[in-house]
């Protein structure tokens, strides 16, 4: 059995798992005073099913009176995909959505052609001193969607299937596992769940999908003698069935799909099959042809020279 201790910085191929395609180490990035955990896109891998991005926010804790204040900020051609371990969010955007998210449940907004959105601590968090951990993630849109009008739905804990038993607690997020299906929908095949394992809890992964991957949240897990921490996203080939096994108390998202209909490219929050509509995307917020953001209208990113 090869132990791989949480603070190796090299991983990428130090493991005897055949099963293993990359170990990605997120890597640190500022959102303006607020550090989050970047594993997608990496150099070894842009996309795992349709997820092209994939943030750990926190754990974090803030003094009274702060928390975060992601100013109002454009999307195309994704979903984005919110959810909490930990803490509260404001969700507000140029549809004139405003709403609270809170761990266990979902925020899906779909950006498609253009939306503008905003995520700041609420009011009566800060009066507490807020915490803040989670995930965020964005999903492209195949190509048939990528110019759809853009919607936001919010699905509560109650509404996303939960599946327990033999030590694990799985919270299904979106697509289908365990023959559960999540109410919230998406335009290309996927899944996405959050998995809580007590101590010597066994999760099996089927080959349902050719993309799967495994991110470790909390706890360690053992996959056919290797031992992995925290701050790991592990990255599967096509066709093995994978048993994680639950060494102490654990915390995993799992995710992944089919592989989307070609690469995408990325610039800043825009993610499209073209780089001209990138382009195009650019100077529209530069111009300021976005729709605002009703209620939060004060502030906003400006486009940066380089992402």
């Amino acid at each position: 059995m090869s132990h791989l201790p949480a603070d190796d910085p090299v991983l990428g191929d130090a493991h005897s798992c055949d099963a293993i395609e990359h170990i990605i180490v997120p890597r640190a990035h500022d959102l303006g005073g607020f550090s989050v955990r970047r594993a997608l896109p990496s150099a070894a891998r842009q996309m795992v099913g349709p997820f092209i991005f994939f943030d750990q926010m926190g754990p974090a804790e803030f003094l009274i009176g702060n928390g975060i204040d992601v100013r109002p900020h454009p999307h195309i051609g994704l979903a984005t995909v919110t959810y909490l371990f930990d803490g509260e969010i404001m969700h507000r955007d140029s549809l004139g959505t405003e709403m609270v998210i809170r761990p266990g449940e979902l925020n899906l907004m779909s950006a498609g052609s253009g939306i503008v959105h905003s995520e700041r601590t609420p009011g009566d968090e800060r009066v507490r001193g807020p915490r803040l951990f989670g995930i965020q993630a964005w999903a492209a849109l195949p190509k048939s969607h990528e110019e759809r009008a853009p919607t936001f739905e919010h699905f509560d804990a109650a509404r996303l299937p939960r599946i327990s038993g033999e030590g694990k607690t799985v919270r299904l997020v979106m697509g289908q596992m365990f023959g559960q299906t999540s109410p919230a929908e998406f335009p290309h095949p996927t899944f996405y769940a959050e998995a809580v394992l007590a101590p010597g809890a066994v999760l099996p992964l089927d080959p349902d999908y050719d993309e799967r991957a495994i991110f470790v949240v909390s706890g360690e897990i053992d996959i056919a003698g290797d031992i992995f921490g925290p701050g790991r996203l592990l990255i599967f080939r096509p066709g093995d069935r994978i048993s994680v096994l639950a060494i102490s108390q654990a915390r995993l998202i799992v995710l992944g799909g089919e592989p989307m209909d070609g690469p995408r490219h990325i610039w800043w929050n825009f993610v499209s099959s073209s780089k001209d509509r990138i382009d195009a995307a650019k100077a529209d917020w530069k111009a300021k042809r976005f729709a605002p953001v009703p209620g939060d209208m004060e502030e906003f990113i400006p486009l940066p020279d380089k992402p």
